[in-house]
């Protein structure tokens, strides 16, 4: 097996590629079956795809007060929350499984303290509801893991910047401390720290399990008497205009029968876009590849706090007594025909864009640079142009919600954003200021600029690892 050094090496010398385990053949390329690789996370949930019935899960009902569209984190939670607060004539339709997509495959973390005072209490919903509701309302464990955060401070103003985070949440009651390099060097045994001044140590944040979760809240949901079918693609949404001049969702349609309703919520991800366009309605964010790779057994890692180096742009998750690696990349790759075939499969790593990551995880945590690489895990993930999601009611029609464009935080934002857009869709208007998330932020010039779109899109991935953490001075 080799190392990550070793990957490294050989692809700066590009003597020669990597042995097997470490990069597949193709380098930019995807695959509409499911990934076969050894190792692969969710390994059962990829599996399942195999067994997909061709008919729907349950019977289409002939109207809806609303239809949530995707069954990843945000439709799941969309509808968990609507039927709380009462919306029970709901059902959300999944054109694969639960979590097909983008879901399945997230690394699942949950970083409790951001500059946005609005962003730290739709996390610290995120947090209460798969920590705490769930198990209460229905018994089921979500999979949550409460192993704690670090966030890495390797200069004098990320440690400022750390500080202020740490003020913001004495605000909202989440417990964090700055640590010395001493002190840090005590709770992650494992971490270099000769060139740190600090972390910010929050001993609650965690990690969320895809499936545990989406499980979870559409059983929470159908027990309040939501429907959730699977199997079941949408085909197209009608659209009316009312005396007014007015356009209205009118039904959404399907290959097995037509529901009519006057609401539609799209939870669609990087399919957003097309689902859009079925009613008129312009999604800007763009499909890129996202990815991490999965380590062997590193001895002394277990139970350690969820590490995220935002100047190196590189995160390390706790995943059993094994670390899963990834980040954002300065050259991100486009996924520019999204297929519709596309559920439960991955897209091959490139290294030559993934590389990048390497020095940066081996540097944190040393013990890497003599660990293999026991899988890699490559999907898509939807980005916007200001690298915030795109939420509330559509300009061009009413009754078209959105609840796309997450930008990879979609497990972490879904429980507050989910109550929002509920909130949004029963009175509105959403209960907070999410001023930043509506669409209607976006003038219509510039969505109808797809360049616009991808060059900036681009460029707030591409910047996100090291200013995600910077607030406005």
């Amino acid at each position: 097996m080799a190392f990550l050094r070793s990957a490294v090496r050989r692809m700066v010398s590009a003597v020669r590629s990597p042995p097997a385990p470490i990069c597949r053949t193709s380098t930019r390329s995807y695959s509409s079956e499911p990934t076969r690789e050894k190792g692969v996370p969710y390994e059962k949930t990829l599996k399942q795809q195999d067994q997909a019935s061709t008919g729907p899960s349950k019977p289409l009902p002939r109207s809806a007060d609303v239809v949530v569209i995707g069954g990843g984190s945000l439709g799941c939670q969309t509808i968990y929350h609507l039927a709380k607060m009462g919306v029970t004539n709901v059902v959300l339709l999944e054109r694969d499984r639960l979590t097909a997509g983008t879901t399945w495959h997230t690394a699942g973390l949950l970083w409790q303290l951001r500059p946005s005072d609005v962003e730290v209490e739709l996390l610290a919903h995120t947090r209460n509801v798969i920590s705490k509701d769930l198990e209460e309302e229905t018994g089921l464990h979500t999979g949550w893991i409460q192993n704690g955060g670090l966030f890495i401070a390797s200069n004098k103003q990320r440690l400022d910047e750390y500080k202020r985070l740490m003020s913001l949440g004495k605000v909202y009651g989440i417990e964090s401390h700055v640590l010395s390099p001493a002190e840090t060097k005590d709770l992650y045994p494992l971490m270099n720290v000769d060139d740190l001044y600090g972390t910010l140590y929050v001993p609650k944040d965690g990690t969320m399990d895809p499936a545990g979760t989406c499980t979870t809240l559409t059983r929470a949901a159908s027990a309040r008497g939501a429907t959730v079918i699977e199997n079941c693609r949408v085909t197209g949404i009608q659209v009316r205009t009312d005396d007014l001049g007015v356009k209205r969702v009118k039904a959404v349609e399907t290959p097995h029968g037509t529901i009519e309703t006057p609401c539609v919520v799209n939870c669609a991800g990087v399919w957003a876009t097309k689902l859009g366009e079925m009613a008129g309605v312009k999604v800007p964010l763009v499909a890129m590849h996202h990815a991490y790779v999965v380590t062997e057994r590193i001895e002394g890692i277990k139970n350690m706090p969820n590490v995220r180096d935002h100047d190196a742009s590189v995160y390390l998750r706790l995943q059993g007594d094994a670390l899963s690696v990834g980040g954002y990349e300065h050259n991100p790759i486009f996924w520019d025909e999204v297929s519709d075939k596309f559920a439960f499969s991955l897209f091959d790593l490139d290294w030559d864009v993934f590389m990048q990551h390497i020095d940066g995880a081996i540097n944190r945590v040393p013990v890497l640079e003599q660990t293999g690489i026991k899988s890699t895990v490559c999907g898509p993930e939807s980005f916007t142009a200001d690298h915030k999601p795109l939420m509330g009611e559509a300009p061009e029609v009413r009754g078209f919600f959105l609840g796309c464009g997450f930008n990879s935080a979609g497990m972490m934002l879904g429980g507050g954003c989910g109550r929002e857009l509920a909130h949004w869709i029963i009175h509105g208007r959403p209960e907070k200021d999410m001023y930043g998330y509506d669409i209607r932020r976006f003038h219509n010039s510039l969505t109808d600029n797809q360049r616009w779109i991808r060059e900036r899109s681009h460029e707030s991935y591409s910047n996100f690892g090291f200013i995600q953490a910077l607030s406005p001075r």
